[in-house]
């Protein structure tokens, strides 16, 4: 009987101690994932990404200054599902056309970070509307998107670029980064006939891949955490964002995409890993073309060749934008 009572007593313990590891692992867990998801997604000035505007020694310096600084530049407003208030910037082109681009930025930044490229689309003669995103410059909300709820934002901008410029309006919609990742997301959702064409630059596959990879990449966490971590995150995004990690998934989302896109990648991409793109590339349906920029880092594909870039853009628009 004694030892029988020794062995239950035992058997106690050892239950005891590996409910009490569990219980352990799952609050440092939801800690964990607390911290994360405030890095991820709340709204703050991020330590380990660059301002908005450029300085005079970057290559595009004065392709950003000629844009922020358009006297024919108008504030748009718009007013998310949510009722979050987001704010654009459309600057109509020199000669009077239906055609409209629409430029998306990336995490962390506004739409300044993009205004290089609005210059590059107005010169080509395109009108060109460019919003600071939810949560970023002017625009409210406090969480980031991450291209899943920007995705339906922009469905709005369309709507709106339509009303005001016609029913026969025809628009473009090309981002970088986070952007790239939102008009991947974008052109799943059914968008409007007006939008004719996408283009991408250095977007992820999805936003679980992309932190996993941060995971490993920034904070050295091994795979297996990861694994663990980014569904907690996940799940955190879900009760206060309003969306999870797997809505936010280009890949799945470009499996309903017919139309035409533009992929583009720096070759030497370590923060969005040049990898992804052969992904996204072979999930759309549509016409599809991809370019690699030899050497180019992480959104530096147009400042690394500004004239390969340029004209990429403009033959791609000349076939699908006619």
């Amino acid at each position: 009987m004694a030892r029988n009572k020794h062995r239950w007593s035992t058997k106690k313990k050892a239950w005891i101690f590996v409910g009490s590891m569990i219980a352990l692992v799952f609050m440092i867990g939801v800690g964990a994932g607390g911290y994360f998801f405030k890095v991820a997604e709340v709204r703050e000035k991020k330590s380990f990404i660059t301002g908005s505007e450029l300085s005079k020694k970057d290559v595009l310096y004065q392709e950003q200054q000629a844009f922020i600084n358009q006297p024919t530049m108008t504030e748009w407003q718009q007013t998310a599902t949510d009722g979050t208030k987001l704010v654009g910037y459309y600057v109509p082109a020199a000669k009077a056309t239906k055609k409209t681009v629409i430029v998306i930025h990336g995490f962390g930044v506004d739409h300044k970070a993009m205004a290089p490229y609005g210059t590059m689309f107005h010169n080509m003669g395109y009108n060109v509307l460019m919003p600071d995103d939810r949560a970023a410059g002017k625009s409210g909300g406090k969480y980031i998107g991450y291209g899943y709820l920007d995705a339906k934002d922009y469905l709005k901008w369309i709507d709106q670029v339509v009303a005001k410029n016609g029913q026969d309006s025809e628009i473009v919609v090309m981002g970088a980064s986070m952007g790239g990742a939102t008009t991947m997301m974008l052109s799943g959702m059914n968008p409007p006939t007006q939008v004719k064409a996408f283009i991408e630059d250095a977007g992820y596959s999805s936003v679980s891949a992309e932190l996993k990879y941060q995971a490993g990449s920034m904070y050295g966490l091994p795979k297996w955490l990861s694994n663990i971590l980014i569904p907690v995150v996940s799940a955190y995004s879900k009760v206060f964002a309003g969306y999870s990690y797997g809505e936010a998934d280009a890949v799945k989302l470009l499996k309903n995409n017919q139309r035409p896109m533009l992929f583009i990648h720096g070759g030497a991409d370590t923060f969005v890993p040049t990898r992804f793109v052969n992904q996204v590339y072979r999930a759309t349906k549509g016409p599809k073309e991809k370019m690699i920029v030899p050497n180019a880092k992480h959104v530096q594909s147009y400042a690394t060749d500004p004239i390969a870039y340029e004209n990429k853009v403009r033959d791609f628009m000349t076939k699908y934008f006619k």
